[in-house]
């Protein structure tokens, strides 16, 4: 006797599905770009985290200000002092402790980094209205304080409606 197969949802039903196939088209674009100006989309992120502390931050607090694990940030940082854009210098109160910091290069570069991000949003982001911004923030936002990925960051998300540079790549 022959078994009936089982129902089964289709894949496009799952908002995680969603969540997914968006990311990963947005993260691709940011990517690429990001790449012309010889970083990774990872490295561009703890480049732009770093621009916030002027006398440098040590690995674990970014890493945890970033929602990452230290190794990660080690790596990360590890490519970016070989690119030339930032210094691991030994802390002077302890010994053991590395300060991440900015290199000139890298200062001149993270304008440009966040001219990228924002440019992406835009064109991702830049049509909905207002409420609709709004409803995916808080609901990202929920989803990270109820699944415990980490702190939920202060600030608001914002998105430029309409790109400040030209947008060539598709």
């Amino acid at each position: 006797m022959q078994r009936r197969p089982e129902q089964i949802s289709p894949v496009e039903s799952h908002l995680a599905y969603w969540l997914n196939y968006v990311s990963y088209r947005i993260t691709h674009q940011l990517r690429r770009r990001t790449l012309r100006l010889g970083v990774t989309a990872a490295e561009s992120v703890l480049l732009r985290k770093l621009h916030e502390h002027e006398e440098g931050a040590m690995p674990s607090r970014l890493a945890r200000q970033l929602g990452l694990s230290r190794g990660h940030i080690s790596r990360l940082a590890k490519r970016l002092e070989i690119k030339g854009l930032i210094n691991r210098d030994k802390s002077l109160s302890d010994r053991r402790a590395l300060i991440l910091s900015l290199t000139g290069y890298g200062r001149v570069l993270v304008p440009r980094l966040a001219a990228v991000a924002d440019q992406t949003d835009g064109r991702n982001f830049g049509g909905a209205g207002v409420g609709p911004l709004e409803s995916i923030e808080r609901v990202m936002k929920w989803i990270v304080y109820c699944g415990r990925f980490r702190f939920v960051p202060p600030g608001r998300c914002h998105i430029i409606r309409e790109p400040r540079y030209g947008y060539a790549d598709g």
